[in-house]
């Protein structure tokens, strides 16, 4: 089972994996992966060379190249990136048999930079899967394979190594052309395949074809060809039990003797001697990937490592800021809102139903609303002049923009999506200055799990109390509620924070 299938979900055209990596064993697989190691450093086996990749680096892996995974001796940190090239392919003519190389020795490389940047804005818009993010995260996608295309294309040998130093750029012609030369090349490895051939393709003269070759790759036609074919030896090698002269024969060579050396070339063993050596290593139901997947919490204290911009930029959009509700009874109470609370535009759409049900219970008692924001109200069924001996306070967990979602969704699916996905932490402090005596304090509250469940169920209570003394009876028969007293000489404060969506209506009477 040399092969790996990606599995794509959420119709997202990319797969990430971020984990803490013990041992991978060797695969391939037919879409691109870039590798990002976060923390620490991994080891990379790629074809016949292997790499320690230290935290920042970040390593192409083309379709269908053999590689696996090793820890070091310490712990780390590893994004894997894939792309569907099926998909992207519609876009980048040929994609799929571009080759990328990053060269992991030259970190000052600002492309690798921009690199990093994208990376992380993926992984940040994934984590915080606000509504809508499958869009930002194909936009990324793209602007980072503009990036590889731009300044990751080709590579050049040296001292048997891949690197990346010529990289076309602003030369379209010609690197139209050698992607042209790479696809021919790929697709024709098998047959008896010549310089002279590639030359009448592209109307060039041999001497100019082996030229423009041996810049762009550091190899000869020949040696180019012959490196292709042992490259796809491989998996014959290591995926089937065929015979060496088979595998030579199948991958394009002449004899085995010529394949035999061309082997011994770039892996250093005989091809046999490989066999047995990495035999045992491939993945396969019974040789798994060892791997533990890191939680977003760990991925994002590895971003603000190591792309600081980008994280700070999460960090300010998502970090809980307190909502600060400061009731002045002898002013509010004067003043009755006559204008529909903001979070109505939200709550009386049919499809919000189900997280509508406390502010719909506030709703059915017709008090007068003495102020409200983006996600509370406070109102009293005291009527001014008078005492005031009531106080109605509605809060809801969900930041302006999950707010502008809840505006515009249109299904349950899209509403189930909204609350699962939401996360972030809210703080509300409430303060009524001019309340005094005993008081009565009724807290209905609902979670995110609460409302998860009445999604999915789709679960509605429908109550329709018409008085507060009902509703206080029914809520109190509730298991979301807590009770208590509260003695105030002039002001009342309450405190509450949610994690993820949730609401909490707070019933507030004099005794």
């Amino acid at each position: 089972m040399l092969k790996e299938k990606i599995i794509y979900k959420d119709e997202l055209p990319i797969n990430v994996v971020t984990a803490n990596i013990e041992e991978y064993p060797i695969h391939f697989h037919d879409d691109m992966e870039v590798v990002y190691v976060l923390e620490g450093s991994v080891i990379l086996r790629n074809g016949y060379y292997t790499y320690n990749l230290k935290q920042g680096d970040i390593f192409i892996l083309n379709d269908r190249e053999m590689h696996s995974f090793q820890r070091t001796d310490e712990d780390n940190l590893v994004m894997m990136f894939q792309m569907d090239l099926t998909y992207f392919s519609r876009y980048y003519d040929s994609l799929k048999n571009n080759f990328f190389v990053t060269d992991v020795e030259d970190d000052s490389d600002e492309s690798l930079e921009v690199l990093r940047n994208l990376l992380a804005k993926i992984m940040m818009e994934i984590i915080q899967k606000g509504y809508g993010y499958e869009h930002k995260v194909i936009e990324s996608t793209h602007n980072l394979i503009a990036c590889l295309l731009s300044d990751f294309q080709y590579f050049v040998m040296e001292n048997g190594r891949f690197k990346n130093e010529m990289k076309n750029k602003g030369n379209k012609i010609l690197a139209g052309r050698l992607n042209r030369i790479n696809d021919y090349m790929y697709d024709n490895y098998t047959r008896k395949l010549t310089l002279s051939e590639i030359a009448d393709r592209e109307h060039l003269s041999i001497y100019y074809l082996s030229h423009i070759i041996k810049e762009a790759t550091g190899l000869s036609f020949q040696d180019l060809l012959s490196y292709i074919r042992v490259e796809e030896s491989e998996r014959l090698l290591l995926g089937t039990n065929k015979k060496i002269g088979a595998t030579a024969e199948e991958t394009g060579f002449s004899a085995v003797r010529y394949y035999i050396k061309h082997f011994e070339h770039w892996f250093g063993m005989h091809p046999l001697e490989y066999r047995k050596k990495y035999i045992g290593k491939i993945i396969s139901r019974d040789i798994e990937a060892k791997y533990k997947l890191a939680t977003p919490a760990q991925i994002e204290s590895a971003i603000r490592k190591q792309v600081k911009g980008i994280y700070a930029d999460y960090a300010d959009k998502f970090k809980a800021k307190p909502v600060i509700i400061d009731i002045d009874i002898y002013d509010d109470y004067a003043e009755v809102e006559s204008e529909p609370p903001v979070m109505s535009e939200i709550m009386e759409r049919d499809v919000n139903k189900v997280l509508a049900e406390p502010y719909r219970k506030m709703m059915e008692m017709q008090e007068n609303i003495i102020s409200s924001g983006e996600n509370y109200i406070v109102s009293t069924k005291c009527k001014y002049p008078g005492a005031l001996d009531s106080l109605s306070i509605l809060m809801y967990n969900f930041d302006e923009n999950t707010g502008r979602n809840l505006r515009k969704i249109l299904n349950r699916d899209d509403l189930l999506r909204i609350v699962r996905n939401y996360e972030n932490e809210m703080e509300f402090l409430v303060r009524c200055t001019g309340l005094s005596g005993t008081f009565r304090i009724i807290r209905y509250r609902l979670g995110k799990e609460s409302f998860l469940a009445k999604i999915v169920h789709e679960a509605d209570s429908g109550a329709r109390e018409s008085v507060r003394e009902n509703l206080i009876n029914k809520l109190t028969s509730e298991g979301n509620i807590s009770t208590g007293s509260y003695i105030s000489s002039d002001a009342l404060s309450v405190r509450t924070i949610f994690e993820g969506i949730g609401a909490e209506l707070i019933l507030i009477d004099k005794v």
